[in-house]
């Protein structure tokens, strides 16, 4: 799925670990400080088509460093808990 290993909460996945970084299923009110703050971009399948606010990714540079990939992991945790 999204063409790396994807990790799933409740039939919802929640991150995604590819060749080129993480996809990250975010709180779409937290975006803006992710992507200011954190080394995130808002993802994009394919040129220019962006997923909106509630997907985000990273660099595989920056994920593996285990505090960003920690991270990534508890935000996206974050999320699916407050569900």
């Amino acid at each position: 799925m999204f063409g790396g290993i994807s990790f799933m909460g409740d039939e919802s996945m929640v991150l995604s670990v590819r060749g080129d970084g993480v996809l990250v299923r975010v709180d779409a009110e937290r975006s803006p400080d992710l992507v200011a703050h954190h080394g995130a971009r808002i993802a994009e399948m394919g040129a220019g088509r962006s997923m909106g606010p509630s997907w985000l990714s990273d660099s595989a540079e920056r994920v593996r460093q285990p505090d960003v990939l920690e991270f990534w992991v508890r935000e996206a945790l974050s999320r699916h808990d407050a569900r």
